[in-house]
């Protein structure tokens, strides 16, 4: 498929529920167990991301055919790649646990979500404990990542210092090249650079001693990979202590609460027709329960409900009570929205037509309006979103761009999320597939 997709990955130490979480928000079936390592290789799935459709705006919800992922009444869902890697613990980055196998797996992640078992009942390794305090695990694995980074760079730091001074290149340039295995583009090492607050001359690399190729890679960590907290297990009576320990030192801002199992059960409910839920819903509906016209409406087209056993409706009540009552959910459509727009991504259609918003490869509109939308950070060019939907190579190039007013764009223009409808006239005709 020619369609690039933003990647998040799950990270976390061993049984934390990172498998679980991924099975709860995607299409993947990941192997789950009460026991480290359950995860060796990378599980990788699609989850989706709900914004607001362009086509609403221009009142053609009936018309809204995505190529990828769907629209519900003016509601995208962005299709979302995740990854769920091993469990990293404490030395990881001197090879312990999976070590730098892990490590390798996150690289060209866009984000990270950290999945922190909120219950205190596993330790570091992730083995079974009481009492264990999870705001230890924030620290430690932000330093695992930093650590694996900085041994990187820095072991061929005296080759990168005297290479720069015969190259005399600028030094974003020189630092971008030594990062570029971690997806990163020019811009990233920028920002990374302003926030350093250097004192000059700013482009003597010779001048940078151990500390302040640290403080480098720690202000990369924080600009390249966006980490939101995931506080799973919520629902664990121990669970309450920990998060509000958490959101105070943290913030509640880089926070969302989750309860992936809960997740899970209510999906298998669904699928053995015992309630009315989707994804992202403050509440269910279990069969006998009274349904009011809007909700009848809906969760239309269904067939009648079937009542559950006994033991599957106490727990459908206990979730009701301890999650969707307390929290409003179980929080991983949230943790989803979170992730995104952590990184302040924003969707971008692609049409061939600002009249008509048919797709570039389906001149006649027999296919409907804003086929192609992608999710881009802030930042991006036209050129960029045209190579994310295309990928252009050699053989093809931009001729023209225009947005939604039918003003004419340059390949460099940068998008915005007021601005995101865009035309692209290319040298040859392409087939999106």
């Amino acid at each position: 498929k020619n369609m690039q997709q933003l990647v998040f990955a799950c990270v976390g130490k061993p049984s934390a529920g990172k498998s679980t979480f991924l099975n709860s928000v995607s299409d993947a079936q990941a192997k789950v167990g009460n026991f480290p390592f359950t995860t060796i290789e990378p599980n990788h799935g699609v989850a989706w991301y709900r914004c607001p459709c362009a086509c609403a705006q221009v009142s053609m919800t009936d018309k809204c055919n995505p190529r990828y992922g769907k629209c519900v009444n003016g509601v995208r869902h962005v299709p979302v790649k995740v990854i769920d890697v091993a469990g990293l613990i404490p030395g990881a980055h001197r090879g312990l646990g999976l070590g730098n196998k892990f490590l390798d797996d996150l690289r060209h992640a866009d984000i990270f979500l950290h999945v922190i078992d909120a219950s205190g009942t596993t330790n570091e390794k992730g083995e079974n404990t009481t009492g264990y305090d999870p705001c230890k695990d924030v620290a430690w694995l932000t330093e695992e990542i930093e650590l694996w980074i900085f041994n990187n760079i820095y072991a061929r730091w005296p080759s990168i210092v005297r290479k720069h001074n015969v190259t005399r290149n600028p030094m974003d340039e020189t630092l971008q090249t030594q990062v570029s295995g971690y997806s990163t583009r020019i811009n990233t090492v920028q920002q990374v650079l302003e926030l350093m607050e250097l004192a000059p001359p700013y482009d003597v690399l010779s001048g940078w001693d151990e500390a302040t190729v640290r403080k480098f890679v720690h202000i990369f960590v924080q600009v390249r990979f966006p980490t939101v907290l995931g506080l799973n297990k919520i629902d664990h009576k121990d669970a309450s202590r920990n998060v509000a320990k958490i959101c105070s030192v943290y913030g509640e801002d880089s926070v969302v609460l989750i309860s992936a199992l809960s997740e899970c059960f209510l999906q298998k409910m669904v699928q053995t027709n015992h309630i009315h839920y989707i994804p992202g819903d403050e509440d269910f509906i279990i069969a006998g329960e009274e349904i009011s016209p809007e909700d009848e409406k809906k969760y239309l087209p269904t067939k009648p409900l079937v009542p559950p056993s006994t033991k599957a409706k106490e727990q459908l009540l206990k979730i009701r009570d301890l999650l969707m009552y307390r929290y409003g959910g179980t929080g991983c459509t949230e943790a989803i929205s979170k992730v995104i727009e952590s990184k302040k991504s924003f969707p971008v259609y692609v049409v061939d037509s600002v009249t008509k918003f048919n797709a570039i490869d389906d001149s006649r509109n027999t296919q409907g309006v804003f086929r192609d939308c992608v999710l881009v950070p802030p930042g991006t060019t036209v050129k960029q979103v045209a190579k994310m939907v295309y990928l252009l190579g050699a053989e093809n190039k931009i001729l023209s761009a225009y947005n939604h007013e039918n003003v004419q764009l340059s390949s460099s223009h940068v998008l915005t999320p007021e601005n995101n409808i865009i035309k692209v006239v290319l040298k040859n005709k392409v087939e999106i597939r």
